[in-house]
């Protein structure tokens, strides 16, 4: 017989030290204000462990070894948000496409791949744009192009690799790409299955530097509109491993309302066509 879901109180010193284990393992930092928020989203899991507060949920998570590692991706798809679409920021994909991308083919040996990697790729749009704009622009032929893409949660990525959308992620999708790119299949949008073999898929926490410096090689990487939700420490800590693993030149692109400008990286900050990008020289 399950659970039904209830609410939990969180005292203030619950609210701090749970908070701080979710930024550690998570990277993921909520302010003070934002304890009705955790409240909501994880008291059906509290419920759904059969437990009977939040101290005890963290405990499970911080000393249960065995149940704590499954319980982690819980939290992951509870307390991540996926709110993305199609041809989001697209002059940034367009500065990728017509310009960061053929002048790095140029430079690379025939023989090394040119990785981009979509770091927090959520339900698959961002990176299916990046393979819809290189494949317009006539570049995705070119077997030297690798495209990664990855999020922490293992809920969306199974939408993701499942490549089926609500109209409502095509809003800001040119109709021509809308025609060519998608078929309608009882009510959602299913994107082109050769376009969609393109991606490969992955779960990356990017707060565990080992898992991170796996993909931090690829000479482009998309972190956008995820580093809103990191503490400044944690930004850094991820950054500094982006830059550390990456080639030269490399280009780092974040979303509009992030910036680096005040953390110090080396990182030189660089206008490519109509958009904003970080770079490694």
């Amino acid at each position: 017989m399950g659970h039904s879901s209830r609410s939990y109180s969180l005292t203030p010193e619950t609210f701090s030290i749970l908070r701080d284990l979710v930024e550690e393992r998570l990277g993921l930092y909520f302010d003070n204000g934002k304890s009705d928020f955790l409240v909501d989203r994880l008291s059906p899991l509290v419920t759904a462990r059969g437990l009977t507060s939040f101290m005890d949920y963290y405990y499970l998570l911080k000393y249960d070894r065995a149940k704590a590692a499954e319980e982690w991706k819980r939290v992951a798809d509870a307390l991540t948000v996926n709110e993305t679409y199609f041809w989001r920021e697209a002059d940034q994909v367009l500065a990728l496409t017509q310009k960061v991308v053929p002048e790095l083919l140029a430079l690379l040996p025939r023989a090394v791949k040119l990785r981009v990697w979509s770091a927090a790729c959520a339900t698959g749009e961002e990176p299916l744009t990046i393979a819809m704009a290189l494949n317009e622009a006539g570049l995705l032929d070119d077997d030297r192009i690798e495209i990664d893409a990855s999020d922490v949660s293992e809920e969306v990525l199974q939408k993701a690799r499942l490549g089926l959308y609500r109209e409502r992620s095509l809003r800001s999708l040119p109709a021509e790409l809308k025609t060519k790119y998608f078929r309608e299949e009882s009510g959602l949008w299913r994107v082109d299955p050769a376009l969609h073999a393109r991606v490969r898929w992955h779960q990356v926490n990017l707060v565990d530097q080992a898992e991170v410096e796996r993909f931090a090689c690829s000479s482009v990487i998309f972190c956008r509109n995820l580093f809103i939700y990191f503490s400044r420490a944690t930004m850094l800590e991820v950054v500094d491993t982006f830059y550390r693993c990456m080639p030269r030149p490399g280009y780092l692109f974040l979303g509009a309302a992030e910036s680096l400008l005040r953390l110090g990286t080396a990182f030189e900050f660089e206008a490519v066509g109509n958009a904003f990008v970080y770079v490694k020289r």
